[in-house]
C-alpha cells in the first residue's frame, strides 16, 4: 500500500516496488511505474494502485458426477497481474489520496472472475465420468483441465490477468458416498482377515493334529519298546531259572554220586565187616557183643543171670576151642 502524506495544497505519494502505481490528471496517465515517489495535487489528481506480486485464491468446488454423486473439489489457485495499465481501465484500483488504501475491493472482483472460469471447467470435467472412474482418476486430469482453462480463458487475458499456478489438494466424495464406496473394500479387507484367522486356526489344528499324532507314534514306540524289553527281561528270567535249575540238577547228580560213593563205601565196609564176624564162632560173636555193650553203658547197678543163660553161655565157650581146633 502507498504512503501519502499531505502538506496542504501537495501531497507526497512513495509507493512499493511490488506495486504499480499510475497517476491520472484530466483523465490521461500522467505518470505510470512500480515504485514511484511524487508529488501531486490531491483537487486534481487521480491514482490507482495495482498489485505486481503472486497472489494465491482458494479454490472450493461441490459438482456433480455423470452419475450423479456429489464431489467435492478443494485447491489453490495462483495468478498475477500482466498488464497493469490494461487492468486499471478494466477494475477500479483508485486509492483515496488522503490515506492511500484502495477505495473498492478491486482483488475480489479479480479473483471471484477466476473462480468462476475454475468453477465452470470443473463442472464439466466432473460430468463427464462416473464418480468411481474420477476417483480413480484422481485430481491431475482436473487440474490440468483447470489450468488450461484458465490459461486459454479470453476474459481474463483481456484485463490483463494471467493464472500462473493451479493445485487441487482433495477430490473427494460425500461421507455417505464415501463410506458406500469403502464397504466392498472394508468387506473385502475382512473377508481376507477371515481367512487369514481360518488358515491360522487351520494350521494350528493341523500343527496340534501332528503332535497328537507324533505323541501317539511316541507312545506306541515306547509300548513296543516296552514290551520287548519285558520279553526279553522275561527270556532272561528264564534263562537264568533254566540255568540254575540246571545247575541244581548237576548239583543234585553230583550229591547223589557223592551219596552212593559214600553208601557204596559203607555198604563194602559193612559187607567186609560182616564178612568177618560170619565165620566166627557164637561165643566170640557174644563176647564182642559184650564187650561194645559194656563200652556203651556207663554204669552197671545189677545184672540177673539166669542159671539158663548161664548154662548157655558156658556151653557156648566149650564149644569154641573145639571149634578153633577143627580150623
Amino acid at each position: 500500500m502507498a504512503t501519502i502524506r499531505n502538506f496542504g495544497f501537495l501531497a507526497q505519494l512513495r509507493s512499493e516496488a511490488s506495486n504499480h502505481v499510475i497517476r491520472y490528471r484530466g483523465g490521461r496517465p500522467r505518470q505510470s511505474g512500480r515504485g514511484l515517489v511524487f508529488w501531486f495535487r490531491p483537487e486534481t489528481a487521480s491514482i490507482a494502485e495495482i498489485p505486481m506480486d503472486d497472489r494465491e485464491m482458494t479454490l472450493f468446488v461441490k459438482g456433480r458426477s455423470q452419475d450423479f454423486q456429489t464431489i467435492s473439489i478443494q485447491g489453490t489457485i495462483g495468478w498475477h497481474v500482466i498488464d497493469p495499465e490494461r487492468l486499471a481501465e478494466r477494475i477500479d484500483f483508485s486509492i483515496a489520496l488522503n490515506t492511500g488504501r484502495p477505495q473498492g475491493e478491486p482483488v475480489d472482483k479479480i479473483e471471484a472472475r477466476i473462480t468462476g472460469i475454475a468453477n465452470q471447467a470443473v463442472l464439466q470435467y466432473l460430468a463427464q465420468m462416473p464418480v468411481r472412474a474420477l476417483l480413480d482418476a484422481g485430481p491431475e486430469p482436473l487440474r490440468r483441465q483447470v489450468a488450461a482453462a484458465l490459461a486459454g480463458d479470453a476474459a481474463l487475458a483481456d484485463i490483463g490477468v494471467a493464472a500462473v499456478a493451479v493445485r487441487l489438494t482433495n477430490l473427494a466424495p460425500s461421507s455417505e458416498l464415501e463410506r458406500a464406496l469403502q464397504t466392498p473394500t472394508f468387506e473385502a479387507l475382512q473377508q481376507k482377515a477371515d481367512e487369514a484367522t481360518f488358515e491360522r486356526r487351520a494350521l494350528a489344528v493341523e500343527k496340534e493334529r501332528a503332535i497328537a499324532e507324533n505323541e501317539l507314534v511316541t507312545r506306541t514306540e515306547l509300548a513296543r519298546q516296552e514290551k520287548l524289553l519285558i520279553a526279553e527281561e522275561a527270556g532272561n528270567a528264564r534263562n537264568r531259572a533254566a540255568g540254575v535249575a540246571e545247575a541244581s540238577e548237576v548239583e543234585a547228580a553230583a550229591e547223589a554220586n557223592r551219596i552212593r560213593t559214600v553208601e557204596g563205601a559203607r555198604a563194602d565196609a559193612e559187607k567186609q565187616r560182616i564178612a568177618v564176624y560170619r565165620d566166627l564162632p557164637p561165643a566170640i560173636l557174644l563176647g564182642l557183643a559184650a564187650q561194645q555193650l559194656a563200652g556203651k553203658l556207663e554204669t552197671i547197678e545189677h545184672v540177673n543171670i539166669t542159671p539158663d543163660l548161664l548154662a548157655t553161655v558156658l556151653g557156648e565157650f566149650r564149644k569154641a576151642p573145639a571149634a578153633i581146633e577143627a580150623r
